[in-house]
């Protein structure tokens, strides 16, 4: 079965945005990057919410028509352009882009049941919401976390407090320069939840 995967930038107190949706505290560097390409290369499918795949829309194809890209940049371009992509919105009825499905209700049936298809894995990028309507379902396999030295004091939390108790194995851990770090957890649901 194909695992389901979040991956997330997170402040050292928990959130992945401030207040208002600021998201100017992440910094990236290479070493991050490479940390992130280890995880993407062993999917297939992309999974949003609809504000995080307008800001990949927004930006993965235009750096596709960039010859200048390099690195992580021109990696990921290559892998959007490529990747299955769902969007996950009650809200959306329709989407610009018909190679892109969207899935409006019964969400624990479709990712089940896209979890069941053949192919690598799924990665949910970003999408906090989304990621804990999944979390509630019992749906995430994993969590690959950056988690950035710096206390936002509010925002959108990473873990909402309705998620369903799991258990989180430690699988990786690094450590990055300016004291970021990159961890791998596996989710282990505990039963009765």
């Amino acid at each position: 079965m194909r695992k389901l995967i979040s991956l997330m930038h997170m402040s050292l107190d928990g959130y992945v945005c401030g207040p208002q949706g600021e998201m100017d505290w992440i910094q990236h560097s290479d070493q991050i990057w490479d940390f992130v390409d280890q995880h993407i290369p062993e999917a297939d499918t992309g999974v949003y919410g609809p504000t995080t795949f307008q800001m990949m829309e927004g930006h993965w194809p235009t750096v596709l028509k960039n010859n200048d890209a390099v690195g992580h940049q021109a990696r990921h371009a290559r892998w959007y352009a490529q990747a299955h992509k769902f969007v996950c919105s009650r809200g959306l009825t329709t989407l610009n882009n018909p190679a892109v499905q969207l899935i409006q209700d019964q969400l624990a049936e479709e990712i089940t049941t896209l979890k069941q298809q053949s192919g690598k894995n799924i990665m949910v990028f970003g999408s906090p919401r989304l990621v804990h309507s999944l979390a509630q379902l019992g749906l995430i396999d994993e969590y690959v976390l950056t988690i950035r030295p710096v206390l936002l004091g509010g925002g959108i939390p990473m873990f909402d407090r309705t998620d369903r108790r799991s258990a989180l194995q430690l699988a990786s851990c690094t450590q990055f320069d300016h004291g970021a770090l990159g961890v791998h957890y596996l989710v282990n649901q505990i039963s009765g939840n």
